[in-house]
């Protein structure tokens, strides 16, 4: 069953004193691209939880952001008051002001605040890796789901091109009884006389040219194997761009060879059914 690269978890934990929210979004990708936004007094476990994180989510932009807040009365940040006076001589020796004005300009400079350190506890740390893994086990569901959206649209466009498909194979004999029409008539038009066994070997020829066997039984051969592909156990977003691509080589020969108005309408058909295929195949893990 295939998944997307698209989806979202998000999981909160409340602790004595604070509210911790984990979430994750995901993007479609070559690869995996993580990123990580997190307070700096966490960032000793970032590459454990990056490890988590990676060995769940394969592929994707991956955003992950812990976020903190502290519902107890306590806080950890402090006015740096010596910071804040050096920020106010400076200040008063630029420009005139007086000092409260100085005051709420040096409270907003960097370091105004101090902010005491605290190491992470390791109950806390245990309990922000269950969060982790909860909205891990959300954005893996919400793929899951997204793909069983997109394998939907899957299935509709392989059958809308088979019955193309079919439709090409229906004409065919129409198609070669016209072309061979068509070069029979610029040799009467040309009014010569021409070795009948020669002009016979030459329209031969030229039916083998644009004959177009080889091409259907392929194309037939990738539309079943992507729908096979598709019901795998395994989401293979690359093997089925592949596929795809073979899908694309077929249609693209049949349109070059038809030589045929009413032929070519429905290559133009199924090109845009294999359009909408790679569209959404951007998304397949």
């Amino acid at each position: 069953m295939i998944q997307s690269m698209t989806g979202f978890g998000k999981h909160i934990i409340q602790l004595p004193s604070k509210k911790i929210t984990v979430e994750l979004k995901s993007l479609n990708s070559k690869s995996l691209d993580l990123n990580a936004r997190m307070p700096s007094a966490y960032r000793e476990k970032e590459l454990e939880i990056r490890k988590t994180i990676a060995s769940a989510l394969s592929r994707g932009k991956i955003d992950f952001s812990l976020y903190v807040e502290f519902t107890g009365k306590e806080t950890t940040a402090e006015v740096n008051e010596s910071a804040i006076k050096e920020y106010m001589g400076q200040l008063r020796s630029i420009a005139d002001g007086d000092d409260l004005r100085l005051l709420e300009m040096a409270l907003r400079m960097p370091d105004a605040l101090k902010t005491e350190r605290e190491d992470i506890e390791a109950d806390e740390y245990d309990t922000i890796t269950l969060a982790v893994k909860e909205a891990l086990r959300e954005i893996m569901t919400f793929r899951s789901e997204e793909g069983l959206v997109l394998e939907k649209d899957f299935l509709l466009r392989i059958q809308n091109l088979q019955i193309l498909l079919g439709k090409v194979e229906q004409m065919d004999p129409d198609r070669q009884s016209e072309v061979r029409s068509r070069l029979e008539k610029a040799i009467s038009d040309l009014k010569a006389d021409v070795d009948e066994n020669r002009f016979e070997q030459e329209l031969v020829y030229y039916l083998e040219k644009y004959d177009i066997t080889e091409e259907k039984v392929r194309l037939d051969n990738h539309l079943n194997y992507f729908a096979t592909t598709l019901s795998s156990k395994d989401s293979n977003g690359k093997k089925l761009g592949f596929i795809a691509q073979e899908i694309g080589r077929e249609i693209n020969t049949i349109g070059s060879k038809a030589n045929y108005a009413p032929m070519q309408q429905l290559v133009v058909q199924m090109k845009d059914e294999l359009e909408k295929i790679k569209e959404q195949m951007l998304n397949v893990l």
